[in-house]
């Protein structure tokens, strides 16, 4: 008997690190959504508002007719240097009628404890230029309701599980793609979806 408990522990303990595995696995890429997927809700991202780190009203609807790049992002995370590529994303493709938001969130491993001035100031180390909401759950329940209606578009598993995971919006205010914390704002994933997303913003 004991020898057949021992043996089932050494199962669950191998089982669970193989679903480990396979999780960190499937966050290693994204995905370009088709833009003929079925739809779950008949809400689109312009029917949500965020507030700028400064205080001021960002509704999405404001940004109708422009893709939009939504990045939830933390201070003092291993993925921070990534403010450094959305910077030049953002001055590459700004002019053509992309937006960058950054959404700050201490969800993961409390990265993001600062207050709006200090997360504020931080970024200008980087020379951020784009958009900053105020600090907000992405998570959850307390979620901002932006991130649970990706998570009903698209189901818990787009969900973000770390800083940096990224939400491409299309003209239209449908998703367009997402894409974990391991891929670079200037990945050619990335660029290609935002250049489809351009050109399609324009035909």
């Amino acid at each position: 008997m004991m020898k057949r408990r021992t043996l089932m522990r050494a199962f669950l303990a191998l089982a669970g690190s193989l679903a480990t595995v396979k999780g960190l696995l499937s966050l290693s890429y994204g995905t370009t959504l088709p833009k003929d997927r079925a739809r779950k809700t008949s809400m689109t991202a312009h029917d949500f508002e965020f507030t700028s780190i400064d205080g001021d009203r960002l509704p999405l609807s404001a940004w109708k007719g422009k893709p939009v790049l939504v990045i939830n992002t933390a201070s003092f995370c291993g993925y921070t240097r990534q403010y450094e590529g959305m910077e030049a994303l953002w001055r590459q493709y700004k002019d053509r009628g992309l937006v960058m938001l950054a959404v700050p969130s201490n969800d993961f491993g409390g990265q993001e404890p600062g207050s709006a001035a200090e997360i504020k100031a931080f970024c200008e180390t980087y020379d951020v230029s784009f958009p900053l909401s105020r600090k907000e759950a992405v998570t959850g329940g307390n979620a901002h309701p932006f991130y649970r209606w990706v998570v009903a578009e698209l189901g818990e598993g787009a969900a973000p599980r770390w800083n940096f995971h990224k939400y491409l919006v299309g003209a239209d205010g449908l998703l367009a793609g997402t894409w974990p914390s391991s891929v670079t704002p200037q990945s050619k994933d990335i660029t290609g979806a935002v250049d489809a997303a351009l050109k399609a913003a324009t035909s």
